[in-house]
């Protein structure tokens, strides 16, 4: 069975920090990429960021660029995405996808973890 499990999600203060895990099961990780998507108005989703593990490439929207930053750790096959610097901007629900490219929109969904930042 495919799967891909978010934690991590809060609620914190404008400028704090949260770490989300993304962990992905039933298919072969180094295969794969991963990535994070929001919410945004007028499309169905934004590219927070994304990892491909085999070659280590990351990517990252510029709205987050200096302070997200996103990692993987191959032998968990888990992918995080640690959130410094918090704005109330980036409060959505943050899902993690998997698929072959960072530049497609995902074949494997996690049921995504609601991160709230407060003024």
């Amino acid at each position: 069975e495919v799967q891909l499990v978010e934690s991590g999600g809060g609620l914190v203060q404008a400028g704090g920090s949260l770490r989300l895990s993304c962990a992905a099961s039933g298919f072969t990780f180094d295969d794969y990429t991963i990535g994070w998507f929001r919410p945004a108005p007028g499309k169905e989703r934004e590219g927070v960021s994304c990892s491909s593990s085999s070659d280590g490439s990351t990517y990252y929207a510029d709205s987050v660029k200096g302070r997200f930053t996103i990692s993987s750790d191959n032998a968990k096959n888990t992918v995080y995405l640690k959130m410094n610097s918090l704005k109330p901007e980036d409060t959505a629900v943050y899902y993690c996808a998997a698929d072959l490219a960072c530049t497609y929109r995902g074949r494997y969904w996690g049921q995504g973890t609601q991160v709230t930042v407060s003024s």
